[in-house]
């Protein structure tokens, strides 16, 4: 059965050449029931309307008709909001499975970032927001995430699964990432992780 997917875009959004758009109609020509909202002001984010934002879209994965996986798909600041709100997520909105691809560090610099740090996530409200299945996707030069990078400064802490793709960059469509057959193969339920082959069937405190 066709998956429910949320897909969460970063600072100033994802355009049409990101993969995250491509995701959203690759997923709808499948089948899938896909929300691919637009968070508030994207240029200046403030983290307390992207939180009131997200729980209302939650709320609609959740009263989707498809009895499908409930799936969120985020990219940088969207992966940091999952982060400061998993929290909140009441228990009838928890989703099944969560993928959080290049979430920005402190310390990149940017400063309508440095609002939504610390994120406060505690790996237990992250393991229950999602079943505790959440996949860390990163690179291991991301300008965003500097010095430590997002597999130390939040897989170590959170227990999260990461899987690094090397010189991969913010893995955005700057980095070359349109189509990603990989990812959507995961969203499907194809392949437990984005960094190994297709199978025959489906499969701490941060700052």
């Amino acid at each position: 059965m066709p998956p429910r997917v949320l897909i969460l875009h970063g600072w100033q959004g994802s355009g049409p050449d990101h993969w995250q758009t491509w995701l959203a109609d690759e997923l709808g020509r499948a089948g899938a029931a896909v929300r691919y909202p637009d968070l508030p002001a994207c240029d200046t984010p403030c983290p307390d309307r992207w939180g009131a934002a997200l729980h209302p879209e939650l709320a609609a994965l959740a009263d989707g008709a498809s009895g499908g996986e409930r799936v969120v798909v985020c990219h940088s600041l969207g992966c940091v909001l999952w982060l400061r709100e998993a929290h909140r997520v009441a228990p009838e909105h928890r989703v099944d499975r969560v993928a959080l691809v290049a979430p920005p560090c402190p310390g990149s610099r940017v400063p309508e970032l440095a609002q939504f740090y610390p994120s406060r996530a505690e790996k237990h409200h992250i393991a229950a927001a999602a079943r505790g299945r959440t996949l860390l996707v990163c690179s291991d030069d991301d300008p965003y995430c500097p010095g430590r990078g997002a597999a130390e400064h939040w897989g170590v802490p959170l227990g999260l699964e990461a899987d690094v793709l090397p010189g991969t960059g913010h893995l955005n469509a700057e980095a070359g990432f349109g189509p990603w057959p990989a990812m959507a193969d995961w969203v499907a339920g194809h392949r437990d992780r984005i960094a190994e082959p297709v199978t025959s069937s489906p499969p701490g405190r941060a700052q």
